[in-house]
């Protein structure tokens, strides 16, 4: 089972190694180096309560966040199966500050490279050593035709945590029984890899619970296959019989367009009207302060170095979780806390001579189908050959049993208590 105990020992062994080029120091008439950090989830609060904890207040470190309490999408899914309240998945950045870290609630607006500066929303400016990007992932509102940012209240993606989680939360149970609910899937790369899947789950769960056994789930994606799709599959139907259908692009040719006024989805297959709930999770990029600053390629993300998570574009910058291209690694949260121990133990080894090691990195992603039925995949994972690689995997059986479905369940639960605590204080 992951425990607050389990991730501290995962942490010792995420070191990674430090680069032999010498990097800008901090000015000599400063009485510590600065450590700026943007972004509050689980790289971004991980990096700064590491960096700050670890150095024993030999680093000033400040995160820029700007809301008062982090949701996460991670456990999201079990909020809108029932399995979780909203305070269960809410958390406050309260205890980072008695840690060490100074906790600015601002959006960062921009970034100076050159002048080592972040500008916040109010005009003012932070001046760094280091710098750890970590935004998350922005959505591409025009990647799905007919639908954008104006259309996100009537045809939800959930897709950050917290508001339209909840209000997904509503439509789903809102839905009557014979309702049909379309989800559009998004596109590689995308956050939490089997996310949309485990939400169909627990969407299924909720509306069975009601006795809606008649109301189906058409799942629209354009992608051949998905994460651990032959245990989701096999658990649709042992528990949800007749009422998920998952349809790929070579079945359904195109997605022409949505109407969010009349709840319809055409494609060159069929057009799906008067849907119950559409959910669209449209294709993902880096976070636009990333991107903005130069950090990220053609592809939307940022790419690093496999050996410590320092962006590819500035020695000075560090870039986790949802926004970099980290590999064969998901974009998890788990990854991302990951992640952001390499990054932490490399920006110390820089800034006060600390001692390093080389980059080590674990993920595990679990998902409910149905309650007692959780499955999981995840492995561990080095620099090799330019990019972070899968050196052991690992992931559910069809077929297992009930007990062994239960403890995966447990485990589950366990590892949230424990990365939120190892995240967040």
């Amino acid at each position: 089972m992951i425990t607050r105990r389990r991730l501290g020992q995962l942490a010792f062994g995420a070191g990674a190694a430090i680069s032999t080029a010498r990097l800008a120091a901090p000015a000599l008439a400063q009485a510590k180096p600065k450590v700026v950090v943007i972004g509050g989830g689980p790289g971004g609060a991980t990096a700064a309560r590491y960096i700050a904890k670890d150095s024993a207040g030999a680093i000033e470190v400040t995160l820029v966040e700007p809301t008062a309490n982090f949701v996460t999408c991670f456990h999201s899914n079990l909020y809108l199966g029932g399995f979780k309240s909203m305070p269960e998945i809410t958390h406050s950045y309260a205890k980072l500050g008695a840690q060490g870290v100074k906790v600015v609630a601002q959006a960062a607006a921009a970034i100076d490279r050159e002048k080592k500066q972040v500008r916040l929303a109010d005009g003012s400016v932070l001046g760094y050593d280091r710098l750890v990007v970590s935004p998350g992932i922005d959505l591409k509102y025009d990647s799905v035709p007919g639908w954008g940012q104006a259309h996100e209240q009537v045809m939800p993606h959930a897709w950050k945590a917290g508001p339209q989680t909840e209000l997904l939360k509503k439509r789903v149970d809102a839905v009557a029984d014979g309702g049909v609910i379309i989800m559009i899937a998004p596109p590689n790369p995308y956050r939490c890899p089997p996310g949309p899947y485990e939400r169909v789950s627990m969407m299924a769960h909720a509306l069975k619970k009601a006795g809606k056994t008649k109301s189906k789930i058409i799942v629209l994606d354009p992608k051949d296959s998905f994460s651990k799709q032959g245990l989701f599959q096999e658990g649709w139907e042992k528990h949800y019989p007749g009422m998920v259908e998952w349809i790929n692009a070579k079945i359904y040719e195109t997605l022409k367009s949505v109407d969010p006024k009349t709840n319809t989805v055409e494609t060159g297959f069929e057009t799906y009207k008067n849907a119950a709930l559409v959910n669209v999770i449209p294709a993902q990029m880096a976070g636009k302060i990333a991107r903005d600053a130069g950090l990220a390629n053609q592809s939307g993300f940022c790419p690093i170095d496999p050996a410590n998570m320092r962006s590819s574009q500035d020695a000075n910058i560090y870039v986790l979780g949802d926004a970099c291209i980290a590999g064969d690694m998901p974009k998890s949260a788990f990854s991302a806390n990951s992640q952001a121990k390499v990054a932490a133990l490399n920006v110390r080894g820089e800034l006060v001579k600390s001692n390093v090691f080389p980059a080590r990195y674990t993920n595990t992603c679990w998902s409910l189908i149905a309650p007692n039925d959780t499955v999981k995949v995840g492995g561990r994972y080095e620099a090799k050959d330019g990019k972070i690689a899968a050196v052991e995997t690992f992931v559910s059986k069809t077929g297992e049993t009930a007990e062994l479905r239960k403890q995966t369940q447990e485990e589950n639960m366990g590892w949230y208590s424990g990365i939120t605590a190892d995240i967040f204080g």
